[in-house]
């Protein structure tokens, strides 16, 4: 197989690969040059979040193992610590691109009443398609946003970025509400839905006891269930899972590590157990994945 490996990526490097871009320190980013773009060839893992529109052709990439594909008027929301990788795209492909480090978004964000139902709506559905009304206006945004960045000798340039971004995720939450409607809309466990998910994209790698994350949440593990089961129709066992299968099939995927090197890695107890349970979840053994995936490559 080729030796792939996840490249983890920051602003920092980002900004050094791409040109034309505008940004504040490493926490803010804009980006409008999509003929410059070099398509990469290793899947990223992003340190950050990233807002994208497409304005004209079409793009086509995986987050993680899903596959999504954009055209005009599609907007984009990827929240940290994903893996993007198959990218792809027409000759006429245009977009506009925003990225945040996590710090600076939560900051921006902290008194935007249902930024948590926003951002669960994003990990469930990280392409949403505007009318052209909303992709108007998020254009708008954008090219001022990006204006203002620019505009270093403002003084209050940094806040006047940060609520430009709060009215932008005003409009967006808008837009998410006109996608799924009011109904199942439940601020609260949503909040809690969030801080799971995080508290898992953190920690899976050691951590797959759900009383483990009630802990942290400081609620009760039947509490946390029951919250997580109603905010996304899945169970806390079943997101945990997720993030640990989708991490084992990156590994095995892009890396020539030993299944005895990625069962360590991953805190498995031994490497019968990890093949039980990988075959439990993907429905095939870790070599017959690995060997399923070479094959596709060729």
């Amino acid at each position: 197989m080729s030796n792939r490996h996840i490249i983890e990526t920051d602003l920092n490097s980002a900004r050094n690969e791409l040109s034309g871009t505008d940004s504040i320190d490493n926490d803010i980013m804009f980006w409008d040059n999509m003929s410059t773009v070099r398509h990469p060839v290793e899947p990223m893992r992003m340190a950050f979040i990233m807002v994208s529109l497409c304005t004209n052709g079409t793009a086509s990439f995986t987050v993680d193992a899903d596959e999504y594909a954009i055209g005009r008027n599609d907007t984009v929301l990827i929240p940290e610590g994903h893996v993007i990788d198959n990218y792809s795209s027409s000759p006429d492909f245009c977009g506009l691109t925003m990225m945040m480090s996590t710090s600076f978004f939560y900051e921006t964000m902290r008194n935007v009443s249902d930024v948590s139902s926003m951002m669960l709506f994003s990990r469930l559905h990280p392409v949403v398609s505007l009318s052209q009304r909303e992709a108007d206006i998020y254009t708008s945004y954008f090219r001022l946003l990006k204006a203002k960045t620019a505009d270093t000798a403002n003084r209050y340039r940094r806040n006047v970025v940060q609520a430009l971004i709060q009215a932008l995720f005003y409009d967006f939450g808008d837009t998410v509400f006109r996608v799924r409607g009011n109904e199942g809309w439940q601020p609260r466990a949503n909040a809690i839905f969030t801080d799971f998910i995080r508290q898992v994209e953190l920690h899976f790698r050691s951590e797959r006891r759900v009383s483990w994350y009630a802990g942290q949440l400081c609620i009760s593990p039947k509490y946390l269930a029951d919250t997580i089961k109603s905010a996304s129709g899945r169970t806390p066992n079943e997101w945990i899972d997720k993030y640990v299968t989708m991490e084992i099939k990156l590994m095995l995927r892009n890396s020539t590590k030993s299944i005895k090197e990625i069962a360590s890695e991953m805190n498995f107890p031994n490497q019968s157990f990890f093949g039980k349970y990988f075959k439990e979840h993907a429905g095939m053994s870790p070599s017959e994945y690995r060997k399923s995936v070479c094959r596709r490559s060729e």
